[in-house]
Order: structure tokens, then C-alpha cells, then sequence
């Protein structure tokens, strides 16, 4: 019995270790993040800005966005939700927070289970995906070419968090496609791809789809969900997200969130991150 209550106080130990190593890791990983991107605030947005582009674009950012809106800088966000750690596994629950930068692309995001905790990040034009079990085990650590588009993939497509960031520039470019749909181009580095974009009724993005590396060397259609669009300072934007991989045998959904708060140019943790 002896033994016992050692090694399940040693393993007590270790995790609690591992928890504030990775707490600490997290942190300073934010604060490379935001120091890599510079502060674009200066910049506003203007209905002028948008001559030229599809109609369904014009009318999306005259919804979501006000005249005079300054561009955002760094986004915090939090959400909930569930997520598939394998596409025939069952849904888990899932608490997330994510930080963004604008002018540099880049994003760190922490989800966490009750088993496992993922780190999700594109930094430095590096894209990285590393999971722990109970904090402590590393169970994946991914990265390379093909996770370097990917992230920016992913990246590029929550930029509906801060759609300032969405406007034509140096980066991104818009083509029509038809009323309701068109496309949004972006090149970074060498590295170029596009999302066909799909708008509802209410002149808001509702789908954005383009192909992923789902395995090496094999792409697969990817594809975001978005509604329930609120406002958020000034600036309407989707809080419920479904993600999902559409294979030849069907649609596979592997993550449904829901964003609780949003922070904008205040590039720091949320305080119940601290």
C-alpha cells in the first residue's frame, strides 16, 4: 500500500510539473508571437476601399464592418466546444484559447481535454503541431512544408475573427465567382492557395472551402462552417465554427466550437490565463 501511495503521489507530482512547464511554454510562446507582428491600428476602413470587388464581398464587409473601423492588430480569443481526435472516434469536450497577429501571419492556439492538450500554431512562418497526454506525454509533434500551408490555411480562414484583415492588400485578392460565392486568393512567402468563399442571405461568410494536406502528399477538401454571427467592438463576426474533411465516402466534422470572448489589439493573456 505503501508503494502504491508513493507512486501515485509521484505521478501526482510529475503531472502538476508538467502543467506549469507547459503553462509557462505557452506563454512565452504568445509573447514571441506578438512581438514578431506590428501594430496596424493606424489604418481605417473605408467603403471606397471596396470598389471593384464582388458584389457579395462589397456587401459582406459593408455588414460586418463600420466606417472608420481601425484595422485590428492582435486578437485573444476563447471558445468551447467538442472535437474527434480521429475521424471514427466519438466527440470529446474541448476549452480553447488562441491569440493572432494581423500584420505578420501568425496564431497560437491551446486546446485541452481531460486527457490531452494540443498546441496549434503558425510563428515565425513556421507551422507546428504538438499534443501531450495528461500535459506531461508528447504524443505528436508535427511540422514541416505541408504544416506550414496548412497552418496558414487555417490561419487565413479564422481571419472572420478580424475581417479588417480580409481586405485586399499586399497578400489577398478577390475574384468572383457568381451572387453568392467568390474566391479569396492569398500568397505569403512562396507559399499560394485560395478559399471559395460562400455567403448567406445575410451578406455573411457562411462556408469558406479549399484543399488541405489531410496525410503526406495527399490533399483533401477542407472546409469551415460559420453563423450565429455577434457583435464583438464594433464588428460582427461568427461564434459558432464547425471544421470538416469532405472525403469521397462522405463529410467527416472533427471540431465544433463556439467563441465566448473575444479581445482585440490588446496583444496579452486573457486573465484567467495568467
Amino acid at each position: 500500500m505503501i508503494i502504491i501511495i508513493a507512486i501515485a503521489s509521484l505521478l501526482i507530482i510529475v503531472f502538476i510539473v508538467g502543467s506549469i512547464s507547459l503553462s509557462k511554454r505557452f506563454h512565452q510562446q504568445v509573447k514571441t508571437l506578438f512581438s514578431l507582428s506590428q501594430n496596424i491600428s493606424a489604418s481605417t476602413f473605408s467603403y471606397p476601399q471596396l470598389a471593384g470587388l464582388p458584389a457579395p464581398v462589397q456587401r459582406y464587409f459593408k455588414h460586418v464592418l463600420k466606417e472608420g473601423q481601425a484595422y485590428v492588430s492582435y486578437v485573444s480569443l476563447k471558445h468551447d466546444g467538442q472535437f474527434k481526435t480521429g475521424l471514427d472516434k466519438g466527440w470529446i469536450d474541448i476549452k480553447g484559447e488562441q491569440y493572432f497577429t494581423a500584420q505578420k501571419p501568425g496564431f497560437i492556439w491551446k486546446g485541452t481535454t481531460s486527457m490531452f492538450t494540443a498546441r496549434d500554431m503558425y510563428i515565425a512562418d513556421e507551422g507546428r503541431l504538438v499534443v501531450l497526454l495528461f500535459n506531461v506525454f508528447k504524443v505528436a509533434d508535427s511540422k514541416g512544408a505541408n504544416f506550414n500551408e496548412g497552418e496558414l490555411q487555417r490561419w487565413l480562414g479564422e481571419n472572420v475573427w478580424f475581417p479588417t484583415n480580409l481586405l485586399p492588400g499586399e497578400h489577398i485578392s478577390w475574384t468572383a465567382i457568381n451572387d453568392s460565392a467568390a474566391q479569396l486568393s492569398f500568397s505569403y512567402k512562396g507559399i499560394a492557395f485560395a478559399y471559395r468563399v460562400s455567403f448567406n442571405a445575410a451578406d455573411e461568410i457562411a462556408t469558406m472551402e479549399t484543399t488541405r494536406f489531410m496525410e503526406a502528399g495527399i490533399r483533401e477538401t477542407w472546409i469551415i462552417r460559420l453563423n450565429d454571427y455577434k457583435n464583438f467592438n464594433g464588428i460582427l463576426v461568427p461564434t459558432v465554427c464547425e471544421v470538416l474533411w469532405r472525403l469521397k465516402k462522405g463529410d467527416y466534422p472533427y471540431a465544433r466550437f463556439h467563441v465566448r470572448e473575444i479581445m482585440y489589439d490588446e496583444p496579452n493573456y486573457f486573465k484567467a490565463s495568467k
